[in-house]
């Protein structure tokens, strides 16, 4: 309790401890408490202190293990980061023998086997191209003489039996295959030595599709195979390479021939204010998850097992996304088994310009249309009477339900 003494100006607290005596008298003993107050207040303030200065005691420990610990292995994360962005150069600095330090030295051990082997892939790159190179040079002189002598026995194999005039038609036809892949070898030569330059003219993509439509006509009949095309009333002018996008063209549409199995191939073209996009949609076999990058691969085939049918180098798509990606655009494949495939080329209309969007979708616009009715319609059916149930089969066929 608290008790003033006279004269005092504040209260103190103190024990009082009283009894009565005799029934009259009461009788009380006060024991202050001031000292033992201060006391415990002094013994509180030095648990406070201690626990502060225990708490930056504690700080600074934590702080000394993060530079200790957490630094060096910060360093090594931007170092790898670095040396993952092509600085092959990047090392550690290794300091003490503890675990950090072997770590360190680890890096930079296999930074170095890196960048030494990344160097000899590179020489041995050069090497190869290097060698195509050379060998395609070397080969069109004799590949030329070879010709001149495989034209005259093809112009006179009416006069051979038949055996000899068949092997004349199949010299002459494997000669033209040589000489193709000849010059699609020369042509990734070029690419891989960066001298492949663009000849540019502003020109009406209409006359480029049918151009290449119209050299494609004959593999298409011998197919069984017919081309729809879809191209606009107004020119669709772009700033291009027309022989080479004639060769995109050429080559894409050769893969929905040989992929296609006779089915109809449609052509579309598009354009907007900055941009030109050609698409050839065929209907066959289509493509698998996964490899609408891996066809653009060089000497990539979907099925190793099945035979080329009209010949080709294996060369032409890669050739064609080079050739793409010189104009500052884009080739693009979608495909789904069963479904066929679809394949987009888009073009600034203006060289140089930045490609930001495509006038035409890559998904075809059926099957996209198809997907959206199959996620948002589900119909019920409801049994029909029995006579008509054959109606109601023809209206599910058709793909339509009667509502009666």
């Amino acid at each position: 309790m608290k008790i003033r003494y006279i004269g005092a100006k504040q209260p103190e607290s103190a024990w009082v401890v009283g009894a009565r005596v005799n029934g009259t008298y009461e009788i009380y003993h006060v024991f202050p408490l001031g000292d033992e107050e201060k006391t415990l207040l002094a013994v509180q303030q030095m648990v406070f202190g201690a626990g502060a200065a225990l708490v930056l005691l504690l700080a600074g420990v934590a702080s000394l293990v993060t530079r200790q610990v957490v630094t060096p292995v910060r360093l090594a994360r931007q170092a790898a980061e670095r040396l993952a962005a092509g600085r092959l150069e990047e090392r550690l600095k290794v300091r003490g023998e503890d675990d950090l330090a072997r770590l360190a030295t680890s890096f930079n051990e296999m930074a170095s086997n890196l960048a030494v082997k990344i160097h000899q892939l590179e020489e041995l790159s050069q090497v190869q191209r290097q060698f195509v190179s050379d060998v395609s040079h070397e080969l069109r002189t004799p590949l030329t003489t070879v010709r001149m002598a495989a034209d005259l026995l093809y112009e006179g194999r009416e006069d051979f039996d038949p055996a000899s005039a068949r092997a004349a038609e199949l010299m002459q036809n494997q000669l033209e295959r040589f000489e193709s892949m000849l010059a699609d070898l020369l042509e990734i030569s070029r690419y891989d030595a960066g001298a492949a330059t663009l000849d540019l003219d502003p020109v009406d993509m209409r006359d480029v599709v049918l151009r290449a439509v119209g050299d494609s006509e004959a593999l298409a009949e011998r197919q069984a195979t017919r081309f729809e095309l879809r191209l606009p009333n107004e020119p669709c002018m772009a700033e291009v390479d027309s022989r080479r996008v004639e060769r995109i063209l050429r080559n894409l549409l050769f893969n929905a021939i040989e992929h296609g199995e006779g089915k109809d191939i449609v052509v579309t073209l598009g354009a907007d204010r900055d941009a030109v996009a050609v698409a050839v949609r065929d209907h066959g076999v289509g493509l698998k998850p996964g490899e609408e990058t891996m066809v653009f691969d060089r000497f990539w085939r979907a099925d190793p097992s099945r035979a080329r049918t009209i010949g080709g180098t294996g060369l032409g798509l890669a050739i064609s996304r080079e050739d793409a990606m010189l104009h500052g655009g884009w080739l693009q494949a979608w495909g789904t088994p069963g479904e066929g495939s679809q394949f987009r080329l888009s073009l600034p209309r203006v060289a140089g310009a930045p490609l930001r969007g495509s006038p035409l979708p890559l998904v075809p616009p059926e099957v996209e249309m198809r997907r959206t009715w199959r996620g948002h319609a589900t119909p019920v059916l409801t049994p029909a009477p029995a006579e008509t149930a054959p109606r109601a089969r023809e209206n599910v066929d058709a793909g339509a339900f009667d509502a009666e």
